[in-house]
């Protein structure tokens, strides 16, 4: 997996890809069909996929809650996973969105990656005031030489499947569901933080990592799996929220107890994998109360991972 931040001034053997294209945040099932799609038109070109950082939705709407679905390490990989052998991320930044549908198509589509073929949903929309849509898309493309293929959205009773509707089981308490459409458990990576060391001293010591730009799921308690750097997968209890009990403070934090492990995550990057709701958050009367909760909470999370 190669990642390039430009369009411009790439080596040869970066162009000339078959190339999805999308925000592709989430990685979900529907991506996947795009990404297979753009290998099935071209099978004997590279496999690429073109992308933006931050989401287009960060740069025009800074102020609203975080809502990312995988950040771009967790999508990388998700990607990777797929079969993809190159990512263009490019920087989603001011200067890119004043850049018109025409131009990027001409300029960073055609002249700067090379692109062989072109894969996207149906809805696909680009350019200054998303002025371009797939109807132009196929138009130009057509004109550059440069093959595209439209991939229908991949629907059940429920309509079609999106990002937006899986954020929304997530924040209803289903991250299983969440899961059945993206393929894999949703996860939450990033680096341990410092917190108070609180949980040691009621014999639960956890592992903090700031939420950051991901989005906040329904606050409370899960059934975790964790990665660690070396690769290996964890079990474990999670709380997600503001810690009622302890200290409620302004921002939600997640907190980790990994079952059976006394080694030091400090300054580490994990990924933890949501399985199973096991409750919402909820204020104790005290310390003693909610030790006894957390340990009802690990036992149960043990169950749900198979190994009560």
């Amino acid at each position: 997996m190669r990642i390039f931040r430009s369009w411009q001034d790439l080596p040869a053997d970066a162009r000339g890809a078959s190339v999805a294209l999308g925000n592709f945040d989430g990685v979900h099932r529907g991506h996947a069909r795009v990404v297979a799609a753009a290998h099935a038109a071209r099978p004997d070109a590279p496999l690429a996929v073109l992308t933006f950082e931050p989401h287009p939705r960060e740069h025009f709407r800074p102020d609203d809650p975080p809502f990312r679905l995988t950040l771009s390490a967790e999508r990388a990989d998700a990607l990777a996973a797929l079969g993809v052998q190159a990512i263009y991320e490019l920087p989603f930044d001011h200067a890119f969105s004043l850049m018109t549908a025409e131009a990027f198509v001409s300029e960073v589509l055609h002249r700067g990656l090379g692109a062989r073929h072109l894969a996207c949903g149906v809805d696909f929309a680009f350019g200054h005031r998303r002025g371009g849509g797939t109807s132009f898309l196929g138009g130009r493309a057509e004109m550059l030489g440069i093959g595209l293929t439209l991939v229908p959205a991949l629907t059940d009773g429920e309509g079609p499947l999106s990002s937006t509707r899986i954020r929304r089981y997530l924040q209803d308490g289903y991250p299983e569901r969440a899961a059945a459409e993206l393929g894999r458990p949703w996860a939450i990576r990033g680096t341990v933080a410092h917190g108070d060391k609180r949980g040691r001293t009621i014999g639960f010591p956890t592992a903090n990592v700031p939420l950051g730009r991901h989005l906040e799921p329904a606050r409370g308690v899960y059934a975790v799996t964790i990665r660690l750097p070396d690769g290996t997968v964890r079990d474990g209890v999670a709380n997600i929220g503001r810690r009622p009990t302890v200290n409620e403070g302004p921002e939600s934090r997640l907190e980790v107890n990994l079952f059976d492990y006394a080694g030091d995550l400090y300054g580490a990057e994990i990924s933890v994998a949501l399985i199973a709701y096991i409750r919402p958050e909820q204020k104790f009367a005290g310390l003693d109360v909610l030790k006894a909760q957390i340990a009802a909470d690990a036992a149960e999370a043990r169950r749900l991972l198979g190994r009560a």
